[in-house]
């Protein structure tokens, strides 16, 4: 056998055995989990940054969506806006009704599980903080309001938070939340990509 033919067997050989370890490491880190139905009303009440009730509809849908809420069925509703389309209100607010994944301990009767895992999450509310760094108040309201409706693990938020000033670091606000396995969100369950 020649050496480029070895080569030629080899590599696959080794691809297929890599491969095989990964999905052996996915299915061991893989728990239960059931699809749960979640609501909340929040109102953002901040000093730094003002938003219309239309930008914090899509920052709110957008978080909502990366850390894992079902696409389908997500619904984000203005709440309480006195100011006019895209002007900035003083106490914006919106209403949600979505479905998260949950741990399931012994799932009710009629609920199904699923195989999730913990996903790393970097949660950023822009592109770039360099430019408007202003949105702490709003990550820090994240944490508090909307996170607890996850199933979350090792919770980091690094914000220098100051009323009336925007900061010069970017807020940073890192987690793991519950996600489902590949294999089910090819299967029709909701991806956490917007």
């Amino acid at each position: 056998m020649s050496s480029l033919s070895r080569v030629a067997f080899f590599v696959p050989a080794v691809a297929a055995c890599a491969l095989a370890a990964a999905a052996e490491g996915t299915a061991a880190d893989s728990q239960a989990a059931v699809w749960t139905e979640k609501e909340v009303t929040f109102v953002y009440q901040g000093f730094t940054t003002k938003y219309s009730c239309d930008g914090l509809q899509d920052k709110v849908r957008g978080v909502l969506l990366d850390l894992g809420a079902e696409k389908k069925g997500l619904k984000v509703v203005q709440l309480g806006c006195s100011s006019p389309t895209g002007r900035p209100d003083p106490f914006p607010g919106v209403r949600v009704k979505m479905t998260v994944l949950q741990p399931a301990s012994v799932p009710a009767t009629g609920q199904t599980t699923v195989s999730a895992h913990w996903k790393p999450i970097d949660l950023k509310l822009r592109d770039s903080f360099t430019i408007d760094s202003g949105e702490c108040e709003l990550v820090e309201q994240i944490r508090d309001k909307i996170l607890p409706l996850f199933a979350t693990r090792n919770v980091e938020l690094k914000s220098n938070c100051i009323p009336h000033q925007a900061t010069a670091s970017r807020p940073s606000l890192k987690l793991e939340v519950l996600a489902p396995d590949a294999t089910q969100s090819q299967a029709g369950e909701p991806p956490a990509a917007r």
